[in-house]
């Protein structure tokens, strides 16, 4: 493993050659520009330094490598400007496997523990000023209406053959049962509802743990904010959202599926073990515990994974659902008045079965001729869909703009919308960055911040801060992650997605 295997391709792209580790079927890739590089080789200086890995997870340019060797694999193992070590894979890493290949594999670390943790975006008619009179009595109206925290249950009614129906429907129980406008489906990912959800696949433990928590926040990096239009960038695309004005007012929900995600991810886990010793499956690295993705045990996690991010979508459509009241309630209008609709829901840890044209890199003469179309299971770990204009899986509205794109900024800095690009389609499966990505570890964050010092400086911004657990706050202060905007840049420089909106938060509420 040496730094002659990495080369520098393009202003902002990087890719890892073969052999940098063992047993690499395509080469990898990733995304930074000059800010960021320093911060993903500096990882990997230290681990070389230390002469290996002392516990944790390995640096991310090594996870991007590893995950090259994976049967089935097509093209290269991607990363955006965003990743970060995480389990099995990088967190921020996109691998796309042939499903037409007995050997392919489906990975529950290419998807991660919570299952469809995405982001939605509602807009207002409401302004700056119409907020700032009553910006506080509105922040703990959000935190009364929502359940937040570690543990935290909801106050959506739900029995067990209600949790079933939602698992199977997606947003089409929330529908069902009064929690959606009709018209919010349109604008999510999958339209809310992946149709190879399969409940019977999802332990009784993960429904158990799942039952309690729909319509909640939960904790770490999850949270509610209130956002101003601060900048735009592309006022075509901003107008297609119904952004139309600096100052005016959204909201952003961050949030996933909570312990049926993770309990179905763990459940997996220890299958594919059995599996990969029954099929003689080789990985560099233990944490990328697979199956083929046409055995008993790929089959068995597709469709809990589906149901899975079914029950995320619920949950953020729950928790829409409980701040249209709060806003109603705050505002003594209704949310349909507010003009509150979805702007657009995204997910950043799922695994998909999608068309994409394959390009033969041996064909002379460069062209659409060396290819073709092949189904593919994109996994998406801390990675966000960004389709480009006129594609069949957007919505009609944003057909001549690209699908939005919702990049959730770290606490208290800024948050931007991008649209998806053609040529993101062609060079990252049609992906881009999902948030800031980590940059200090969650221990390090508590042993070298104090949680008091970060409340004050969310104060001294004007910032309306609701929190459940004080303490846990110093693992999301800013200083923990990499600068959202310098992510968002490089994604904007190497094409693969466009800056469209930045917004800043006047009001935060999390876990």
């Amino acid at each position: 493993m040496g730094a002659s295997f990495i080369q520098k391709k393009g202003q902002v792209l990087y890719e890892i050659d073969q052999g940098f580790v063992p047993n690499m079927r395509v080469p990898g890739r990733f995304y930074v520009n000059k800010v960021l590089e320093e911060i993903c080789f500096g990882e990997l200086n230290d681990y070389v330094k230390r002469g290996g890995g002392v516990g944790g997870f390995l640096p991310a340019v090594k996870q991007i490598a590893n995950v090259a060797g994976l049967p089935g694999i097509v093209k290269y193992s991607v990363a955006m400007p965003d990743v970060h070590a995480g389990y099995g894979f990088a967190i921020g890493n996109v691998a796309a496997f042939d499903m037409s290949q007995e050997e392919s594999i489906v990975s529950p670390g290419g998807v991660g523990f919570d299952i469809n943790c995405g982001v939605r975006l509602l807009r207002t008619n409401l302004t700056v000023k119409d907020v700032e009179p009553i910006q506080e009595p509105l922040a703990q109206a959000l935190f009364d209406h929502i359940p937040v925290g570690v543990g935290s249950k909801g106050i959506i009614p739900t029995n067990m053959k209600m949790l079933i129906d939602a698992l199977e429907m997606g947003m089409d129980w929330s529908i069902r049962e009064g929690y959606s406008w009709p018209e919010d489906k349109e604008h999510c990912e999958e339209y809310g509802r992946m149709l190879n959800a399969d409940p019977t696949k999802v332990s009784k433990r993960a429904k158990k743990r799942g039952l309690p928590q729909l319509g909640t926040l939960g904790a770490g990096n999850h949270y509610i904010e209130i956002q101003k239009v601060d900048e735009i960038y592309d006022e075509r695309a901003a107008k297609k959202m119904g952004i139309d004005r600096l100052g005016q007012i959204c909201v952003m929900i961050h949030s996933g599926s909570r312990g049926l995600g993770h309990q179905v991810a763990t459940d997996a886990l220890v299958a594919m073990e059995k599996a990969m010793k029954r099929d003689n499956i080789q990985t560099n690295d233990r944490q990328l515990a697979c199956a083929r993705i046409w055995s008993q045990e790929g089959q068995d996690y597709m469709g809990a994974m589906a149901a899975a991010a079914n029950y995320a979508w619920v949950n953020r459509s729950s928790m829409t659902f409980l701040t249209r009241q709060a806003f109603a309630k705050a505002f003594k209008q209704d949310a349909d008045d507010l003009d509150m609709h979805v702007i657009y829901d995204v997910s950043h840890n799922i695994a998909k079965v999608e068309q994409h044209f394959v390009k033969n890199d041996q064909d002379p003469r460069g062209s659409n001729t060396g290819g073709q179309i092949q189904k593919l299971l994109v996994h998406r770990k801390g990675a966000t869909r960004a389709f480009p204009p006129h594609h069949p899986l957007i919505p009609a509205d944003y057909q001549t703009t690209g699908q939005p794109v919702l990049i959730g900024g770290t606490m208290g800095t800024c948050s931007y919308v991008l649209t998806g690009t053609e040529k993101g389609f062609r060079e990252t499966w049609g992906s881009t960055c999902h948030g800031a990505g980590r940059a200090m570890s969650r221990n390090k964050s508590r042993k070298n911040l104090d949680y008091r010092d970060v409340l004050d400086v969310l104060k001294e911004k004007g910032i309306s801060i609701r929190v459940a657990s004080p303490k846990l706050v110093m693992e999301e202060a800013p200083e923990s992650y990499k600068d959202v905007t310098q992510v968002v840049k490089t994604c904007h420089t190497a094409g693969i997605s466009k800056m469209c909106v930045k917004l800043k938060p006047i009001a935060v509420v999390k876990g």
